[in-house]
């Protein structure tokens, strides 16, 4: 298996300019969502990218990375789950931790499923993960992404995201790996 070369990603939350979420079409929102929907929450990340075949050939530690952080973001306080609703099913998500030393403040990033890419839903969930993030105070936010992927050739490059090369897998739960330059809070 060839080597996964990772890109992380910086918003300066203090420069940020003040994207407006878009009017969600009818019978769509955003909304954070409690412990009660993370089996959900988890069944759409789960499907996002197992139905990607930009991530096949590291399916299997793509997962057990996936896994291992959703169970430590649920054991901290620090951690918020927005959910993208069509109606009253899920069809996307972001878990966004609030830790200033996060290393991944948008872990695993915006999932959408299949059937409702192409529509700018990941761009919301992005917008609405970014304003969390800043009316929690922090002033920089950061994200781990696969580089030459879809989200990291067009969505997190969106509000004027910089990317810089990532030696190591990403560390999806805060703390894991030393703080990188660029995120601490100030």
């Amino acid at each position: 298996m060839r080597p996964i070369n990772w890109l992380r990603f910086t918003w300066d939350l203090e420069a940020l300019p003040s994207p407006a979420p878009r009017k969600l079409p009818e019978h769509y929102e955003i909304t954070a969502v409690g412990p009660e929907d993370l089996k959900e929450l988890r069944r759409v990340i789960t499907t996002s990218f197992t139905l990607d075949p930009d991530w096949n050939p590291a399916m299997q530690e793509v997962m057990k990375t996936i896994e291992a952080s959703l169970e430590r973001a649920a054991e901290r306080a620090d951690t918020v789950y927005l959910a993208l609703r069509h109606g009253v099913r899920i069809i996307g998500t972001t878990v966004v931790s609030l830790d200033p030393a996060a290393e991944n403040h948008l872990s695993p990033g915006p999932c959408v499923l299949m059937e409702y890419r192409n529509r700018g839903f990941g761009t919301d969930l992005l917008v609405s993960a970014l304003r969390v993030l800043r009316e929690t105070g922090l002033p920089h936010a950061c994200a781990v992404a696969k580089k030459n992927s879809p989200v990291t050739k067009f969505l997190y490059r969106k509000f004027n995201g910089t990317a810089v090369p990532h030696e190591a897998a990403p560390a999806l739960v805060p703390g894991e790996q030393s703080l990188p330059e660029g995120c601490a809070a100030r």
